[in-house]
This record gives C-alpha cells, sequence and structure tokens, in this order.
C-alpha cells in the first residue's frame, strides 16, 4: 500500500493511479521541454507526490510516500515509460491524462481527509488541494503559465469531485461506490471542457 491510511484497501487504487497519472504528466512536459532524464524524474515526483505530500501535512497523516516505496517507483516507472515512448505525444496528451489525475486525486483526498476525521467542509478542500497542487508545481517548475490563472475548468472539475464525494458519503453511500461516482463527474467535467473549451466568466470591472 502507499500509505497508512485508515481507508478500505481497494480505494487505494485510486491513490496508486493519480499518483502516477500526474508522474506521467511532469514527465510529459519535461518531454515537451526537451529536458534531461533526471529531470523528466523530478518532475515526475514532484507532479505525483506534491499534492498528497500538501495534504498529508494539513491533516496530520503520516506523508504518504516517506514511508513505503510504492509512491516513488510508481513515479519513477511513469517517468521511464515517457522517456521511451514515442515522442509524438503531444498536448493533448498531456491534458486527457492530467484529466484522469485530477478527478481521481480529488476523490481520493476527500476520502482520505475524511477517514483522518476532518469535518466535511475542509474534507472537500484537502480533496481539491490533493487534486491542483501537483499540477500547479508542475507548472512553476516548467515556468508555465499556472492552471489556475487560466479560465478554463479546471479547479471546478476537482471541486465536483470532491464535493460529491464527500456528499454522496454524508448520505450513506459507501466509499467505493460514491468514490466511482464523485471520480467520474469530475472527469466528464474536464473532459468536456478540454473537448469544447468551456470556461468560467472571467471578472470585468
Amino acid at each position: 500500500m502507499v500509505d497508512a491510511s485508515p481507508l478500505p484497501p481497494a480505494l487505494v487504487l485510486l491513490d496508486y493511479f493519480g499518483i502516477a497519472v500526474f508522474a506521467v504528466t511532469g514527465a510529459l512536459l519535461a518531454a515537451e521541454k526537451k529536458q534531461t532524464l533526471v529531470t523528466f524524474a523530478f518532475f515526475a515526483v514532484a507532479t505525483g507526490v506534491g499534492g498528497g505530500t500538501l495534504r498529508d501535512l494539513l491533516i496530520g497523516a503520516p506523508v504518504f510516500w516517506v514511508h513505503a516505496n510504492g509512491a516513488l517507483l510508481i513515479c519513477i516507472a511513469a517517468c521511464l515509460a515517457v522517456w521511451f515512448a514515442s515522442r509524438r505525444l503531444a498536448n493533448a496528451a498531456l491534458d486527457w491524462f492530467d484529466a484522469a489525475g485530477l478527478a481521481a486525486y480529488a476523490t481520493y483526498g476527500a476520502a482520505k481527509a475524511l477517514a483522518f476525521g476532518v469535518a466535511p467542509v475542509p474534507a472537500f478542500a484537502m480533496g481539491v488541494l490533493t487534486a491542483c497542487a501537483g499540477g500547479i508545481i508542475r507548472d512553476v517548475l516548467a515556468g508555465e503559465p499556472s492552471i489556475l490563472m487560466r479560465p478554463e475548468l479546471y479547479v471546478t472539475a476537482a471541486a465536483l469531485s470532491s464535493g460529491l464525494f464527500v456528499l454522496l458519503s454524508l448520505i450513506g453511500l459507501t466509499v467505493w461506490p460514491a468514490a466511482i461516482v464523485a471520480a467520474a463527474a469530475g472527469f466528464a467535467l474536464r473532459g468536456l471542457a478540454i473537448a469544447r473549451g468551456w470556461s468560467l466568466p472571467a471578472y470585468r470591472d
């Protein structure tokens, strides 16, 4: 297991998936920048574990990648997979991998926060933080405009997954069905935003 949280073991699959997919996005951005293998690995690790690290520090949980090998090995494997993959991987691949990781990590982050006794509203915030912080770190390291500064639906999709999981848990739905519904909803919203260019209205004075 990636960590020793009180979550059902099956739900930790979302953590594995989120780590792997975000690590891939970090390595893909390094590929776009034509960086070295060392930089690929650094981007993969920082993106893969960044959001979860902040979450664990804030909720008082053991930082998930410090006490087990799994998380860093997943990041390294993702890095190597991108390094040896076809160079035809483009921005579209980055967006879709990021969408999948966003939905999975938002759901898992909220679930872990609830499992550690965090109140529902802060647990919702922890889900959003878990999903978005890794991508923000990745963009800052690469000198890219942060996703937070773009009008497209990104944080909104993370908020949908996280909030829906918390809501479904409060009304009594069991963890795994709630996680599937929440992650699918967030991915669908982010996917539609990618495909159709959906965005929130910007402030106008």
